[in-house]
């Protein structure tokens, strides 16, 4: 399948400094990907090309096979991670002017707006200065007028910032609903707890480069440390004895009457089914599992070997 956005070596350097070097990326249609990296890494350089803010000094962008060009703007929906609203408007007025800067009649922004504030409990702040607006109702606001227009890329760079758990679920569900529509969702975001549930695929770039790429499930899976975890009900006597004779680190235990919590490591030679074999002697098993590295883990794996891959050149 053709991917909705083909970033080819893409290449951006500002003044001594190298910000995205040679980037190749496929970004699928309908999908959430998430751009991820430490402060630094490029991100944002990167996003700022899509948006046609600034041009790559060499490398291609193709949107649906098409060279990227002005006229694509209106098919994307961005919304960056510093804010700007102007204070002094009112809310309604303000909602309205941006929808129209992306081709929207006064009469179906209006009619658009007025559902989604509601949706947002917003809607009795219509004819309130924006200056009178928390910081999280304004980011409300803000996510609102950049899915307004229904574009075909939404780009969120870090969406949630300064929202309390309540309303980070609402906008979660919102972007989830999105992408079920048809959007295609580039998610920026230092949260490795929300990559893991919203993201189908990532790319992880540091330093400019792309270190990582592919779909969250596969990558866990293929950075898997077999590490696992069970509990045994009445346990026998000798278990840790026993345990010292089998292929396995015990990483950790937790005593508890009548029963036990063990963390254990194996070689990639043993095989699931071979450990859980190994582990009937010892008790009544009760939970097993492995335990797969998070997507959190990962991230700092890969920019620690970076950083020390380039600290050693």
């Amino acid at each position: 399948m053709q991917a909705y956005l083909n970033i080819q070596e893409v290449t951006k350097r500002y003044a001594n400094h190298l910000a995205l070097d040679n980037v190749s990326l496929e970004i699928p249609q309908n999908k959430i990907f998430g751009l991820l990296g430490p402060n630094g890494a490029g991100k944002t350089s990167l996003i700022r090309i899509i948006n046609q803010i600034t041009a790559p000094d060499s490398g291609l962008i193709l949107l649906k096979g098409q060279n990227l060009h002005a006229d694509h703007v209106t098919r994307i929906g961005y919304l960056p991670e510093e804010r700007g609203l102007y204070k002094k408007m009112k809310v309604g007025e303000q909602a309205i002017y941006l929808a129209r800067l992306k081709g929207m009649t006064k009469a179906e922004a209006q009619k658009k707006l007025k559902d989604w504030f509601a949706k947002f409990d917003i809607l009795d702040w219509w004819d309130r200065k924006v200056e009178e607006l928390s910081k999280g109702m304004q980011q409300k606001i803000q996510f609102i007028v950049t899915v307004l227009h229904q574009p075909e890329l939404l780009i969120f760079d870090e969406p949630f910032s300064g929202f309390d758990p309540i309303n980070v679920n609402l906008l979660k569900a919102e972007i989830l609903k999105l992408r079920d529509q048809g959007a295609t969702i580039i998610f920026s975001t230092h949260n490795m707890a929300s990559v893991e549930e919203l993201c189908d695929q990532i790319a992880l770039i540091n330093q400019g480069k792309k270190v990582l790429e592919g779909e969250v499930n596969a990558l866990k899976e293929a950075n898997r440390n077999y590490t696992y975890s069970c509990e045994l009900n009445h346990p026998v006597t000798d278990w840790q004895s026993t345990l010292d004779n089998l292929p396995v680190e015990l990483l950790g235990s937790e005593v508890l009457p009548n029963k036990i919590k063990l963390r254990l490591k194996t070689n990639s030679t043993l095989n699931s089914n071979e450990l859980l074999t190994m582990m009937i002697p010892l008790g009544a098993l009760t939970s097993f599992q492995e335990l797969l590295p998070s997507m959190n883990d990962i991230f700092i794996q890969k920019v620690g070997k970076t950083a020390k891959s380039a600290s050693d050149e």
